[in-house]
């Protein structure tokens, strides 16, 4: 099984398996796993316009990223989304 297949074993079109991908190779390993599994885990299911907002998501630079989804600063109005709060959300579970 390809590590990149979610767990039902259905392939990942392109476009889901770049974001999976990009989600688990951040450049720090904290991001990687609060980002990357909370997309791996829910990609398959995911609708195009979730798709984007994963995507804008990962535009916001690591160090900021770390401190909004640990709960270490709050998230500024710019960037405050309601996928960047679902992760967050997710990664505060994980602790």
């Amino acid at each position: 099984m390809d590590t990149l297949d979610p767990p039902d074993d259905k392939p990942l079109d392109n476009r889901r398996r770049r974001l999976v991908f990009r989600a688990q190779h951040r450049g720090t390993y904290e991001n990687d796993l609060l980002i990357g599994d909370f997309v791996k885990a829910r990609i398959a299911g995911m609708t195009e316009s979730e798709l984007d907002e994963i995507e804008e998501v990962m535009e916001f630079p690591d160090a900021e990223l770390a401190d909004w989804l640990t709960g270490r600063k709050p998230i500024p109005p710019h960037a405050d989304t309601p996928m960047l709060r679902r992760i967050r959300t997710a990664a505060l579970s994980r602790q």
